[in-house]
């Protein structure tokens, strides 16, 4: 798929695309292994950026309501398996971050897209998040997110889902 020239075509109700992918200590993780779970699968720009690391930190924090809920936090963006390293042991995050070098599943999920920095015009990861629900159905797109408040809007949003 072409990013310049396609837009994201998964919506809600779609069956979430699998992916595997290796997290910050090299273990592979698959959709497949959370089916039963609700699974929070987030895409960042980069790692130890201070959005990317506040939202991270904010998901690390809410650990215990997560937990409750049953709630699997995944974040993925193209940094490296060390980079990942780094990033998860300085701020001592709590759930895998997955590393998708070749953007091959960030694009999948339509969060690789031209971004502008500094008046130049570049491909990059947008922070995008999936609601995937127990049965691996989408079952809510954040296409705009507050990393201050986004855990708490994603626990939030579970809580309606499961009533």
């Amino acid at each position: 798929m072409d990013p310049q020239t396609h837009e994201n075509v998964l919506t809600v109700g779609n069956k979430a695309p699998s992916f595997l992918l290796p997290d910050q200590t090299g273990k592979m993780h698959a959709l497949s292994d959370y089916v039963g779970k609700w699974v929070v699968l987030y895409f960042y720009p980069k790692d130890d950026t201070p959005g990317c690391t506040t939202e991270a930190c904010n998901f690390r924090d809410a650990k215990n309501t997560y937990h409750t809920h049953d709630i699997i936090v995944l974040g993925v963006s193209k940094d490296s398996v060390a980079s990942h390293k780094k990033f998860s042991e300085k701020f001592q995050l709590t759930f895998p971050i997955l590393s998708d070098e070749t953007h091959t599943v960030i694009e999948s999920y339509g969060a690789w897209a031209p971004k502008k920095f500094m008046g130049k015009e570049f491909l990059g990861t947008q922070r995008k998040t999936y609601l995937i629900d127990p049965k691996g159905i989408i079952q809510k797109i954040y296409t705009t997110v507050s990393v201050q408040t986004h855990a708490d809007q994603i626990i939030s949003d579970v809580k309606t889902y499961s009533v």
